[in-house]
């Protein structure tokens, strides 16, 4: 099986992790999806390294600020919005009946307000590769 090359970009995840769900390998054991994912200390590297300039401490405390501040928005119930890159918002999910695995005993899940993402025009056209 061939993957789709990914296009270029000015970052590139430095580790490749495989997910592997019951649905999605066959019984030959062939992998049908892969992800790229990027750690925050990563991303911080990488930005260390594309701007020399900055010392890591500094990168470090940024990218911190940054997430901080939408985790900050999201838990007062509010909706931080980063132009071309997307939306993070609170989705509400209504009380309902759930069943424990283990016993098989319906339990009631109690209602919560759970993060969301909603990727940008700019992020979904930058993604879009085929």
């Amino acid at each position: 099986m061939t993957y789709p090359s990914r296009p270029s970009s000015d970052i590139i995840p430095t580790r490749i992790d495989i997910a592997r769900r019951k649905d999605q390998v066959s019984s030959s054991h062939r992998i049908t999806h892969f992800y790229f994912t990027m750690t925050r200390t990563e991303l911080v590297e990488k930005l260390t390294l594309q701007f020399p300039e900055l010392q890591m401490k500094d990168v470090d405390m940024s990218v911190r600020t940054i997430l901080d501040g939408i985790s900050s928005v999201l838990s007062d119930g509010g909706r931080a919005e980063i132009r071309g890159f997307g939306s993070f918002a609170l989705n509400y999910k209504p009380p309902r009946k759930g069943r424990n695995p283990k016993t098989g005993a319906t339990v009631m899940v109690s209602a919560k307000y759970v993060p969301h993402f909603k990727a940008g025009l700019e992020l979904r056209e930058r993604v879009d590769y085929k």
